[in-house]
């Protein structure tokens, strides 16, 4: 199959991760792939350019419709006549309906990757075109009761598809990884909290911060690592010096050796207010490490609570705390039962391989239905 993916931005963000895992699979089994973002391309989007897949950009900025952009993604779809077109997020999910109006596509699937897609405005275009898409997917089980409670969209048109993990890109860490990134890191003697994500709004590290100062007047020697960045890490940074907490939180950029840091964590830590499918919980459940997050989005699926970590209310600093002083009271081999159990539930629910093998079914059946099965490429 010839498949065109249509993203808003190939970013930092779970959902561009998650795209190019996929894109990169499917073209390892045999499929021609592209991929094109509205916006410039960022970190994803050269790292896709670098794996030698076809990514192009529409060069619309952020924030503006420019009604050339579309102009561009209808050439684009003439020029390489895609069997489906496949489109990620709110902005791109729009764009994909309206190009279906002026230009030719075949097969139109787009996937929802968060709990809130937008505003009202954006909620009544999603109902108001709902019959041009063929199929709409979204991450969670929980993101999707709510799109069809509020009737956004229709229960007939939308699948829960999960978000994929590698799962031995994390479970296959070199021996004496955890013991040579601690002492680079030096972690010795110390119990280390780990959380990786952007530094937003809906990740809600104040959340995080006030609970882990909580933590500190009864682990004393208990250490916050945080990797990645965002638009709010200065503020973060300030608030961690405003708690006194400067010395037992580093921040430690973005990491190109997420596994293997990982592997070096006692516990992991998520404050989100609001998810979709978080992919850095499905690498930390991977990786086997006991965690404690937010009962928001699709979280309480990733964590099973109580038996892979303690899943807590979301904007409830105590609440989170009380969950990470619970993990920590739990003796190594405790934890490490709690680890076990989380790798052992991604690898046989979230694996790259079986999510692969879905969109091959889905895109199928929705050209099937649409009587428009495509020939066999040459590169198949």
């Amino acid at each position: 199959m010839r498949i065109l993916f249509l993203t808003t931005i190939m970013g930092m963000g779970g959902a561009d991760q998650q795209l190019l895992t996929i894109v990169d699979g499917l073209r390892a089994r045999g499929h021609e792939v592209m991929i094109v973002s509205l916006a410039a391309l960022g970190q994803m989007g050269l790292e896709a350019r670098h794996l030698g897949i076809a990514t192009e950009s529409l060069g619309m900025r952020r924030g503006v419709a420019d009604p050339r952009g579309l102009v561009r993604l209808a050439r684009l779809v003439r020029a390489w006549r895609p069997d489906v077109l496949h489109s990620h997020m709110v902005h791109a999910n729009l764009m994909a309906r309206a190009v279906r109006l002026i230009a030719p596509v075949p097969a139109l699937v787009s996937t929802i990757h968060n709990i809130y897609d937008g505003g009202r405005l954006r909620m009544a275009a999603y109902r108001l075109t709902n019959g041009l898409v063929d199929q709409m997917t979204i991450v969670s089980q929980a993101a999707a009761d709510r799109f069809i409670a509020e009737g956004i969209i229709p229960s007939t048109l939308l699948t829960v598809f999960p978000n994929a993990v590698d799962t031995d890109r994390f479970r296959l860490v070199s021996p004496g990884t955890r013991e040579s990134v601690r002492r680079s890191l030096g972690l010795e003697g110390h119990f280390a909290w780990l959380a990786v994500g952007r530094f937003e709004v809906a990740k809600d590290y104040p959340n995080m911060l006030h609970a882990f100062a909580k933590i500190h007047e009864r682990h004393p020697d208990a250490l916050l690592l945080l990797v990645g960045q965002g638009s709010l890490q200065s503020e973060t940074e300030a608030l961690t010096r405003a708690l006194g907490l400067a010395d037992h939180v580093r921040f430690l950029g973005v990491r190109r050796d997420i596994p293997e840091v990982l592997s070096a964590g006692d516990g992991y830590v998520m404050s989100s207010a609001w998810e979709g499918m978080p992919i850095v919980l499905l690498e930390a459940a991977a990786a086997g490490l006991p965690i404690v997050t937010t009962k928001v989005g699709g979280n309480p699926e990733v964590v099973l609570h109580e038996e892979s970590g303690f899943v807590v209310p979301p904007r409830d600093a105590g609440a989170l705390a009380g969950g990470m002083l619970r993990l920590m009271a739990l003796t190594e081999p405790e934890r490490r039962v709690l680890g076990d159990r989380g790798a052992e539930h991604i690898r046989t629910q979230y694996g790259v391989t079986r999510a692969l093998e879905r969109w091959e079914e889905l895109y199928r059946t929705v050209l099937s239905r649409n009587g428009l099965l495509p020939a066999p490429s040459l590169s198949a």
